[in-house]
């Protein structure tokens, strides 16, 4: 899943959202880096991954993809669940995507000087250009993809996604309806479980 869905996943928890936002960010031994709470939602983002990457819903999704962006199938399905969640955001939330993206923006300037370094200059760009908002978006979805591309290591075609999820946009949020729900219920349990095996009681 991408930044939307792990900020939408941290269940209002200030600590356990930038330890969840930061968590593709950070490597090396997390208790001398990082308070509790923080290690607490990276723990939380890696079991979503792991979660999310296993799950045969989203394997079959990719299935639309793999022929054309090989590898690079699982980024695009990050992307574009992230972009139904958007899309369909009332569903899941009281609140406006713009409210909730707001909040997000203030609780990780809050903890900036906590941020890894290659994340703050990520933030920097998600803030100014509201991607959180902006991934409900054709627009949106093609111009972070974009950016991904000329990041990745061999040649992706990222940018060239968008069509392809235009192309099967009913058959994605049919899987993205299947999965989401599952997913939430996963973390929320996820979640829970660190936290209490992490009690210091």
């Amino acid at each position: 899943m991408n930044f939307l869905a792990h900020a939408y996943l941290s269940f209002h928890q200030p600590k356990i959202l930038v330890g969840n936002f930061i968590g593709d960010f950070v490597k090396g031994n997390l208790d001398i880096q990082f308070e509790r709470e923080l290690i607490q939602g990276i723990l939380l983002h890696r079991e979503i991954d792991q979660f999310t990457d296993s799950h045969p819903v989203v394997k079959e999704s990719q299935l639309l993809l793999k022929p054309v962006f090989l590898r690079y199938s699982s980024v695009i399905t990050d992307m574009f669940y992230d972009y139904f969640l958007a899309l369909n955001w009332p569903t899941y939330h009281d609140d406006s995507l713009e409210k909730f993206s707001q909040e997000v923006y203030e609780i990780m300037g809050d903890h900036l000087p906590l941020l890894p370094v290659k994340f703050k200059n990520t933030f920097k760009c998600m803030q100014r250009e509201n991607w959180l908002v902006t991934y409900g978006t054709k627009a949106g979805i093609h111009r972070a993809l974009t950016g991904i591309s000329y990041r990745t290591t061999f040649k992706s075609n990222l940018e060239n996604a968008t069509s392809h999820l235009m192309l099967h946009h009913d058959k994605f949020q049919m899987y993205f309806d299947d999965f989401f729900p599952e997913l939430i219920v996963f973390s929320q349990e996820m979640l829970t479980k660190i936290q209490q095996e992490d009690d210091p009681k």
